[in-house]
């Protein structure tokens, strides 16, 4: 009896599949009378996104003989079909006739289009989540499998949804002149704060879908340049920052962010020799930041695939997400391709973390160490050659960012706790000027400062 019950529902699921018989319809005799709109739906959509077979065999004709520049009208698809013993497999003349009695709009051809398309998701969405259950069930596969297939299904069927447009020069200057008006009235950045004033100036703020690179030698600030723009980028717009720490723990990155918020020594906060008026600030401190939507990943073989997913998981549970952080690209893995060449494998890298701001439409700042010939020149000032395995971080990135700043081991030595003035070089700008910022920089405290503030 169970048994009878399962099979009931296989039977109704199976009979009420998503599907939209008249609009498939309306796309093949479309097909039968133009030829632009063949090459309109073969861009759009493949042979099983029709959900009769009858359909899916005749698209399958008609694409043949498209491709082999054979006439196409009704009778030259009856001759075909016959010639190959077909005709009966789309269901008979009778079908072709009923094709012949539609009247086909090839204004509409878009919407028939976009109306097969959904019903053919919907059907996948079901598939998948069939097969999700069925793979649940076999505890031999281990889950983290479970988990990436369905992603990995999920995000190809993401991508199905997303529509290509066309715009003309009209619609784009149209709507730039009301962008403009827009920020004549309320002048703000275009992009996300650094929450540096000067170069929010030379940038207009990171924009999305922008790779940033920051680069510099170690202990030149480049983690604490990062995190000091993200807790600005938090606490001016509330945007969501999801930081990955390739090199230090969650706990590191936590007790730097403590030291430069509560203005207390990195070094005495750690060793947890505090005073009264620490403890203060701490207590007052920690409340504020466990509000930040601050999220951090320390996961030290990090992937490109590892990064999608994450930024995937975060925009689901907050809608939002204002900037990606990355500490560092060299230290990342390919888990997909393994190129003996680490030259080639970080083009790889650096490529797919621009698809992937584009993508998510969200700036990313990768941290880049420089090779050591900076250390052997007189003038030790960065240049984009200097780029630690160059070639295409410099080609990907919209903005390259250099720090620099004048023997900074020997301050580091003298334990200096007042602020030092740090060079920030814009070596690469792709949508506008590259120049010199200068802020200063308390070392003891991780924190950078506008150049003219006081520390």
């Amino acid at each position: 009896m169970q048994n009878q019950d399962l099979n009931n529902k296989k039977i109704l699921i199976n009979q009420y599949l998503p599907h939209n018989f008249l609009a498939e319809k309306m796309i093949l005799s479309c097909l039968l009378v133009n030829s632009e709109a063949i090459e309109l739906t073969l861009k759009t959509i493949s042979i099983d996104v029709f959900y009769f077979k009858n359909h899916q065999e005749l698209y399958k004709v008609i694409i043949f003989m498209y491709k082999n520049n054979l006439p196409i009208d009704i009778l030259t698809l009856i001759t075909f079909l016959q010639d190959n013993g077909m005709l009966q497999k789309i269901g008979g003349i009778k079908v072709l006739i009923e094709l012949l009695s539609q009247i086909p709009n090839l204004v509409y051809l878009d919407d028939y289009l976009r109306l097969v398309k959904d019903k053919y998701i919907r059907r996948s969405l079901i598939k998948l989540g069939y097969e999700t259950i069925n793979s649940s069930y076999i505890t031999s596969i281990p889950l983290e499998n479970v988990f990436k297939e369905l992603e990995n299904k999920l995000f190809h069927l993401t991508n199905e949804i997303k529509v290509q447009t066309i715009s003309s020069s009209a619609e784009l200057v149209n709507n730039i002149f009301f962008e403009l008006k827009t920020k004549s009235l309320k002048p703000e950045l275009s992009g996300v704060t650094s929450g540096f004033r000067d170069l929010d100036l030379l940038t207009q703020g990171f924009q999305k879908s922008d790779l940033i690179i920051i680069a510099g030698r170690p202990s030149m600030g480049k983690t604490a340049l990062s995190l000091n723009i993200a807790s600005n980028l938090i606490k001016k717009s509330k945007l969501p920052v999801l930081f990955f720490s390739l090199e230090m723990s969650k706990e590191q990155i936590m007790y730097r962010l403590l030291s430069m918020e509560t203005n207390i020594n990195q070094m005495r906060l750690k060793s947890g020799k505090l005073y009264q008026n620490d403890w203060i600030k701490i207590n007052k401190m920690i409340k504020i930041i466990s509000k930040f939507p601050l999220f951090i990943d320390d996961t030290f073989d990090l992937s490109i695939h590892d990064i999608r997913s994450k930024i995937k998981t975060i925009l689901f549970e907050q809608n939002q997400l204002g900037l990606v952080i990355i500490d560092y690209i060299q230290l990342m893995q390919n888990s997909k391709l393994k190129i003996e060449n680490r030259v080639q494998e970080l083009s790889y890298i650096t490529r797919s973390l621009k698809t992937i701001a584009r993508e998510f439409d969200v700036p990313i700042i990768g941290l880049s160490q420089l090779s050591r010939n900076v250390e052997n020149r007189m003038d030790k000032k960065p240049v984009l050659s200097d780029l630690r395995e160059s070639g295409s971080i410099e080609q990907d990135a919209d903005l390259v960012l250099m720090l620099y700043r004048n023997n900074p081991t020997n301050q580091a030595q003298l334990n200096l706790t007042t602020s030092q003035f740090i060079e920030l070089i814009i070596a690469k700008h792709r949508n506008g000027p590259i120049g010199t910022v200068k802020l200063k920089f308390n070392e003891q405290q991780t924190k950078f400062y506008n150049s003219e503030t006081e520390s």
